[in-house]
């Protein structure tokens, strides 16, 4: 499995994670469609927030990203910050 998660922070990252907050039907549809789709979470804090996205694959985290940037370019451009991205391979994982 790899995961990539995609830190917004600064400028008007408080508001766009909002956005998607109230756009989170577009949101899930975009994600959960993406090949080797395991799992997404959308987290606010205090900065903006931050998504992980876990994938059965490389090319499913990369693909995610690469549908981010598109939807957010068409759909909260207004508002859209630059993430800091990070993936990698997980090397363990914990469900309760």
């Amino acid at each position: 499995m790899y995961a990539v998660v995609r830190r917004y922070s600064g400028g008007s990252a408080p508001k766009f994670v909002s956005e998607l907050e109230v756009r989170d039907a577009e949101v899930r549809e975009l994600m959960t469609t993406v090949p080797g789709f395991l799992a997404y979470y959308m987290v606010k804090d205090a900065e903006g927030g931050f998504s992980v996205t876990v994938c059965q694959d490389r090319e499913g985290t990369l693909e995610s990203t690469r549908r981010a940037t598109q939807w957010v370019k068409e759909n909260l451009a207004s508002v859209a910050v630059e993430p800091d991205v990070v993936e990698g391979e997980t090397i363990f994982h914990f469900v309760h």
